[in-house]
């Protein structure tokens, strides 16, 4: 199938890409900068220059294909507003599939993204699957609620390197997936004409608080952690603070999202159903004890390695100049 992947060199995106050209389909992947995604040709990729917030630059891109698997969301980094990437963008792209005779459509989605009208991307998220279920195409959407490769950055490393970790006074249990495990879904639905026109929740085997986390880091890299709570009401101050200004809007953003993390609701859904439509075994996928396993074995080696505990202990044993001798 000749399939183009939007947002593929995101996250989850070029899990996406990867995947789909392992299964043999004939990849075509819609990026704004063609260095950047340069690996993603050395996969076996196709590269087509284009950004959906241009829509100009779509129907030459969507020449030919056969369905789209739209795996694009906004960024901290992005100079664009969140409305102007995944609501205006989006609907740039599905008024453009649906114009070029394309039906098949896969979008990803949040888990529970209606429950939160006043968080931006929640409720642009929610706008977005309605907005499909208006549309002509045969549509499938995914809602993931959060991966783990993302967990490294925020848990993992801060530990290794002897920093503090952020976590909120109360914080929601979130049943995370790898992202390569995700992406299996993405892909498989295009082989699965029951998935047309439904909406499935794609999470993890269980739900893990940041408490939880922290402790199965601190086990596997034999330290101890850090930890600072920012308290809710806080992180409620600072986000309307940053509304206030048009030059934090993406900042303000960010925070509301985070408010959705710190709820203390548990972010998880049944899955069972789930592997049995997609005709996926729930056995195959990677657990979050398995993921960090893996990493904090391969870090541990490489810093034993390099002397990293001779150099650490060193600088602790290292004198201050500015002290006198006795």
């Amino acid at each position: 199938m000749k399939l183009l992947v939007v947002g593929a060199t995101g996250t989850l995106g070029r899990q996406v890409a990867r995947y789909a050209i392992d299964q043999g389909h004939q990849v075509f992947c819609l990026v704004r900068n063609l260095k950047k995604a340069a690996f993603l040709k050395e996969w076996g990729a196709q590269l087509i220059e284009g950004d959906f917030c241009k829509p100009q630059t779509l129907p030459a891109a969507l020449d030919e294909i056969e369905a789209v698997i739209d795996a694009a969301t906004s960024r901290p980094t992005d100079s664009m507003s969140i409305k102007k990437i995944d609501w205006d963008g989006k609907v740039n792209l599905i008024q453009s599939v649906s114009k070029a005779g394309i039906k098949r459509y896969i979008f990803f989605s949040i888990l529970g993204a209606e429950k939160y009208p006043n968080v931006p991307l929640m409720d642009i998220k929610n706008c977005t699957e309605k907005f499909l279920a208006q549309t002509d195409l045969d549509y499938t959407i995914l809602s993931p609620c959060g991966f783990m490769q993302g967990l490294i950055g925020q848990y993992a490393i801060p530990i290794i390197e002897n920093q503090g970790i952020w976590i909120t006074g109360e914080s929601s249990a979130i049943a995370y997936m790898d992202s390569q495990d995700v992406a299996k879904f993405a892909v498989r639905a295009l082989d699965v004409p029951a998935t047309i026109g439904k909406s499935y929740p794609v999470v993890g085997s269980r739900a893990w608080k940041p408490e939880e986390i922290i402790a199965l880091c601190e086990r596997l890299s034999g330290q101890d952690a850090k930890i600072f709570r920012v308290p809710n009401g806080f992180l409620r101050v600072m986000y309307r603070l940053a509304y206030s200004f048009k030059w934090t809007l993406n900042i303000a953003d960010r925070l509301a999202f985070a408010e959705v993390l710190a709820s203390g609701d548990e972010i998880n859904a049944p899955m069972a159903n789930v592997y049995e439509v997609f005709g996926l075994d729930p056995k195959e996928n990677t657990t979050l004890e398995s993921y960090f396993g893996e990493y904090f074995g391969r870090i541990l080696k490489k810093l034993k390695e390099i002397g990293y505990e001779k150099n650490k202990n060193k600088k602790k044993q290292k004198k201050s100049p500015f002290k006198s001798k006795v």
